[in-house]
């Protein structure tokens, strides 16, 4: 947690421990007044109107007369069918992840391969100061 963060909610703290110490103070004829105002407040709210979900197949026998036949039991072909793009999109992400990998690895070998072969030694490259001349000469 930042210091931003632990101040911001020092702050929200105070404030409402100062809330809190003065809503006792408050006398009892506002509080009524308050309570009668927030009542019709709350009377006059609009209810929320609550509707459930209709959920209507899209093409559920789009153009097929609707016969009030049993389901039957779906064929292991037909599952192999409907599980299959499942497994491609599978084992091309997969693919996708190790083809990244081995780039990602080449890079890096690039990377070692020029400075190892370079005329600077390695130590040049952790010196700071050399590192801002890189920046300014580039």
């Amino acid at each position: 947690m930042s210091s931003l963060e632990t101040k911001e909610l020092e702050f929200a703290r105070q404030v409402r421990r100062a809330l809190d110490e003065n809503a006792a103070r408050i006398p009892s004829a506002t509080v009524d007044r308050l309570a009668a105002a927030r009542h019709a407040a709350l009377a006059r709210k609009k209810p929320e109107t609550v509707s459930a979900p209709v959920l209507v197949p899209a093409f559920a026998g789009a153009g097929m007369p609707q016969l009030d036949t049993p389901q039957r039991r779906r064929s292991p072909l037909r599952r192999f069918a409907l599980a299959w793009p499942l497994a491609a999109l599978v084992a091309s992400l997969i693919g996708i992840a190790y083809w990244e990998d081995q780039q990602r690895t080449a890079e890096l070998a690039d990377i070692d391969a020029a400075m190892l072969s370079d005329d600077l030694p390695l130590n040049a490259y952790l010196d700071h100061g050399f590192n801002a001349y890189l920046s300014r000469a580039h």
